[in-house]
């Protein structure tokens, strides 16, 4: 098997046409905003010593807060404590997002830089059920486009067809990986209740 430099991609891809290129802006737009404020869910890639880890990340309403046209505000809302994203973060500012608008084949992309606070005031904004985030995300955009939307239109994404009967559930996989230690039936059928009590 030949792996591929960059000569080699050249040669195979040719040149971007000019509206991959002119798509890319370095703040919002009102419109790539307008995109932001109607998702309630992107998916988070940050980049650390030990690689990469992609998080998703979704709300009730917009996934972020939009503090201006250069920097958005994503809070850490409960998960499982491993913080592998929040860790990098601190030790490496650089990350993207992905967002994804029910029923739209765009998504749009953002990179940029981030940062972690805990300030009070911006975590007051995202009140939910008397909660607050423990921390949130501050990033800073480098750039923000759209993403051609042949992907979504592949996947079928918004068709409405249900693809996960048969999979394993968490809980089977988890006894699975651990002999039965971790995990099971109970795991699966109580989750529902737990993540209720621990959504914010």
């Amino acid at each position: 098997m030949k792996w591929l430099g960059e000569d080699d991609l050249a040669a195979i891809y040719g040149t971007p046409q000019p509206a991959a290129m002119r798509k890319v802006a370095d703040r919002l737009t009102a419109d790539y905003a307008g995109f932001l404020r109607a998702s309630r869910f992107c998916v988070l890639t940050t980049v650390g010593p030990e690689g990469t880890d992609g998080s998703p990340r979704g709300d009730d309403g917009p996934v972020v807060q939009i503090i201006d046209d250069a920097h958005l505000a994503m809070p850490d809302w409960q998960g499982n404590e491993r913080i592998d994203s929040l860790r990098n973060i601190a030790r490496d500012p650089r990350v993207s997002l992905m967002f994804l608008v029910r029923g739209s084949n765009t998504v749009i992309r953002v990179n940029g830089s981030a940062r972690l606070t805990d300030d009070t005031d911006l975590r007051q904004g995202f009140a939910r059920q008397g909660k607050l985030p423990r921390t949130v995300i501050v990033v800073q955009i480098s750039e923000v486009y759209f993403q051609c939307a042949r992907a979504v239109l592949r996947a079928g994404l918004w068709s409405g067809a249900d693809d996960s009967q048969g999979l394993a559930k968490p809980g089977q996989i988890l006894s699975g990986m651990t002999d039965g230690e971790v995990g099971g039936a109970d795991y699966d059928a109580t989750w529902p209740a737990r993540a209720a009590k621990s959504m914010w």
